[in-house]
């Protein structure tokens, strides 16, 4: 029978054995403890009451010493009942039934909540990696049912990512091809004006390839979290910056969390690249804290304005006036940053810098 290994028949049997549990406790309680019943009329009781003496009616015969005896027979009889516990009276059968009850919806919200439970934690895991194991079929059929569909819905996203993978690495082969020819026959323009502004449209349409490229290879690739050193790797981006002439200054210093190094790398690459290009110079701060490590990007350039700041995390998205594609970039440097660092649980804000230009907040919670 099917319908017995449905989560509805475990938690109906669970209440109604529950039920029929306190239902025979506290009638073995009342058995035990309550009043005794009264005793019958016994037979010598009713021989005396047709035994009268000669010559008295029978009205004046006195009914009282069978009665009596009775009520000495019950009272013998209460006497040698069990005396009920300290807590006596119907407060202990309650208790009984108050405890079967709460053991059973104990039960019954564990059953219900376990397999949600289960099915929550393998979306997290999958949310970070794509190559998670699959969700254990186990449990009533309504859990074993929704674990199945689980996994076939992870292994269809898994097969369509690794399509779309294929798809961009033939585009990207079939793209520059004609890309790079076309830069050779651009060489053979006599016209100076002309032949720059074709190199520069060239160039544009190579980078936002490359930039494409990068930024959907690092949505469907799945890093594990591990501890890393957080402070090594922007005192190694500022030396590598300054290194290329770049005015990078850092300050803060913060003990190693777990965090996902080649996303975070990418982020703080990307933020660092920004400064530079938009404001000449960068001040990198750590700030460090129990809950969270915070690093800000502070830069004195032309800023974004308050209504622009969060539509600048759109891919390619560019920003009128200094922050435009004549500064470099394709619009996809802050939608790679943000990506970034909610991979790893945390969050990317901007805000005014006191003075002017613009500070990027990436905050990362120490899991």
């Amino acid at each position: 029978m099917r319908w017995v290994d449905t989560l509805f028949a475990r938690l109906f049997g669970g209440a109604i054995a529950a039920i029929i549990l306190a239902h025979l406790l506290a009638f073995a309680w009342f058995s035990y403890y309550g009043p005794p019943h009264p005793p019958r009329g016994e037979p010598e009781f009713a021989e005396q009451n047709h035994e009268l003496p000669e010559g008295q009616p029978a009205e004046h015969r006195d009914l009282r010493e069978p009665s009596a005896q009775q009520e000495d027979r019950f009272a013998e009889g209460y006497a040698h009942r069990r005396r009920p516990p300290l807590f006596g009276g119907p407060l202990v059968p309650l208790i009984f039934q108050l405890i079967t009850l709460v053991i059973a919806a104990w039960y019954g919200a564990k059953a219900l909540s376990r397999p949600i439970q289960r099915i929550s934690e393998a979306a997290e895991r999958l949310s970070e990696n794509l190559d998670s194991p699959p969700l254990e079929v186990s449990g009533p059929r309504e859990a074993r049912q929704a674990a199945l569909t689980f996994n076939i819905m992870q292994q269809r996203v898994r097969e369509q990512v690794q399509q779309r993978g294929r798809m961009l690495a033939a585009v990207s082969h079939d793209l520059r091809t004609p890309l790079s020819r076309l830069k050779l026959r651009v060489e053979q323009i006599d016209n100076e004006k002309l032949h720059g502004q074709m190199t520069q449209d060239l160039d544009d349409m190579i980078s936002m390839l490359d930039a494409t490229l990068t930024y959907l290879h690092e949505q469907r690739t799945g890093e594990a979290l591990q501890f890393f050193d957080l402070q090594a790797l922007i005192e190694s981006l500022t030396e590598n910056a300054q290194d290329n002439g770049g005015d990078v200054q850092t300050q803060g210093h913060c003990s190693p969390l777990r965090v996902q190094p080649m996303a975070l790398r990418s982020c703080l690459n990307n933020l660092i690249d920004n400064a530079l290009r938009y404001a000449g110079a960068v001040a990198v701060e750590i700030r460090d804290s129990a809950q969270h490590v915070q690093v800000r990007v502070i830069d004195h350039g032309p800023g974004i304005s308050p209504e622009q700041r969060e539509a600048v995390f759109e891919p390619f998205f560019r920003v009128e006036g200094s922050r435009n594609r004549n500064s470099g970039g394709v619009g996809l440097g802050m939608t790679i940053a943000r990506d970034a660092a909610r991979r790893m649980g945390g969050e990317l804000t901007l805000e005014e810098t006191p003075g002017g230009g613009l500070t990027v907040i990436m905050d990362i919670p120490r899991v």
